[in-house]
């Protein structure tokens, strides 16, 4: 084997290493969370939120509204809290304000948008939100700073504990924001499987190294804002982007509010099943990643930013991107050497036979493997909800997600390059109905 092939397998050796460290991480914070927990003070620090407001934003959400909204009014939070819901109708042309019409509950709150207001865009619906919120919480006499805006889509459902957990998380004033764990309730189906393995288990590690950091980003799904903290923000704290979620976290972290993540309480949403689907939604996350690239020159040049988290910052925003060249980079070597290993072609390039060639092959197989396996066994035994045979058919089947992933980024900066904005809405599946 040549040095250039030492050195490759070396480079490729960097993945699986990063995820072996994120499982030590995690499964150490895990060990520890139990610990903080029992000594957490229990005694309200008057910073928590008195009132709790779950937005949900949606458009044509007919087939799984219904039970999102009512699964929303039946959480609670601690003793002495209130839960609103406000759903926001984007202008719904099916039968979505009928099944919101059936929906009699006094917390409930239906803000209907038509056009032209309606139909602009999820961060446009939740700005709308955010400022009838205000208006109810002013009119009522209420503290902002103790009103939470949380943000459930039309496909999602908190666990019972979420409110007492964000609540908890809340107790530091500094506290702007919370991040749940985001879960996939039809994991059984294989995509969605591995969508499962990806957020509760990939991410979920990646977020709790960021709250070590102090870089917590926000999702789309279970993110919890102080009104008073949304309200530092303007009259619209969520913007146009394809991806308003993470802008919205990079815009709080520059203003000096502090983002917490919560493992314990989740918030779980449908997985896609159809890979058409799915490299669509793919390809819009990438591409508003890529439009988060313009807040990289404000985050160097922040003071309230420290070295450590700009430099974890700066791996989440550019390593996508970085990735996606050097695999390019290395399928361009791998083709040319291919080339040269046949005879008459010149002299090999980078390997001097098709057996190493085969042999890096191999280990660049196994290198992407492995950290599937590896997080499949973590999900098994964090969260026991799961055959041990179906996450690990997931996880043989992570190395081709993660290359639709990387199909994503590519077709994200063909579009970017190209100035295509516009996105068709993700069509939700009919879902079966839970026993009582």
């Amino acid at each position: 084997m040549t040095i250039v092939l030492l050195f490759g397998v070396a480079l490729l050796a960097a993945w699986p290493a990063y995820n072996i460290g994120l499982v030590l991480f995690t499964t150490r914070d895990g060990a520890s969370a139990g610990r903080r927990r029992r000594f957490d003070a229990i005694t309200p620090t008057g910073n928590e939120p008195l009132t709790f407001w779950i937005v949900v934003p949606c458009l044509n959400e007919e087939r799984v509204v219904g039970r999102t909204v009512n699964a929303a009014l039946a959480m609670s939070g601690p003793v002495g809290t209130r839960t609103r819901v406000m759903v926001v109708d984007d202008g719904s042309d099916d039968g979505t304000p009928d099944v919101l019409a059936a929906i009699d509950h006094p917390n409930l709150t239906v803000l209907r948008r038509d056009f032209p207001d309606a139909r602009k865009g999820k961060g446009e619906a939740l700005n709308a939100a955010y400022r009838k919120i205000r208006e109810l919480t002013a009119e009522a006499g209420e503290q902002p700073q103790r009103v939470a805006v949380g943000v459930i889509d039309g496909d999602g459902r908190g666990s019972a504990n979420m409110l007492t957990e964000v609540s908890r998380a809340m107790r530091d004033a500094d506290v702007g924001a919370v991040q749940c764990r985001v879960r996939i309730h039809n994991r059984n189906r294989l995509l969605a499987a591995v969508q499962d393995l990806e957020f509760a288990c990939v991410a979920n590690a990646s977020q709790l190294l960021r709250n070590a950091a102090g870089t917590v980003g926000l999702g789309g799904n279970g993110q919890f804002a102080r009104l008073s903290s949304l309200a530092r923000l303007g009259d619209a704290p969520w913007s146009a982007c394809l991806v308003e979620d993470l802008e919205l976290g990079l815009r709080m972290h520059l203003g000096g509010e502090r983002i917490r993540y919560v493992s314990a309480a989740n918030v779980t949403q449908q997985g896609l099943v159809d890979v058409r689907r799915l490299l669509r939604q793919r390809t819009r996350w990438a591409q508003g990643n890529l439009q988060c690239i313009a807040y990289v020159p404000r985050l160097v040049a922040s003071r309230r930013i420290r070295n450590h988290a700009l430099m974890e910052m700066l791996y989440y925003l550019l390593g996508p991107w970085l990735n996606a060249f050097g695999t390019l980079l290395v399928l361009a070597l791998w083709s040319v050497a291919a080339w040269r290993l046949i005879p008459g072609n010149g002299p090999t390039f980078i390997v001097s036979s098709w057996t190493e060639l085969g042999e890096l092959v191999g280990v660049w197989f196994a290198g992407m493997t492995m950290p599937g396996l590896l997080w499949a066994l973590v999900h098994r035994f964090q969260l026991r909800d799961e055959r041990l045979s179906r996450l690990m058919l997931a996880a043989l089947a992570y190395p081709a997600f993660l290359t639709l992933g990387l199909v994503s980024t590519w077709r994200a900066i063909g579009r970017q390059a190209t100035r295509k904005q516009t996105w068709a809405k993700t069509e939700r599946l009919v879902e079966e109905p839970v026993a009582a």
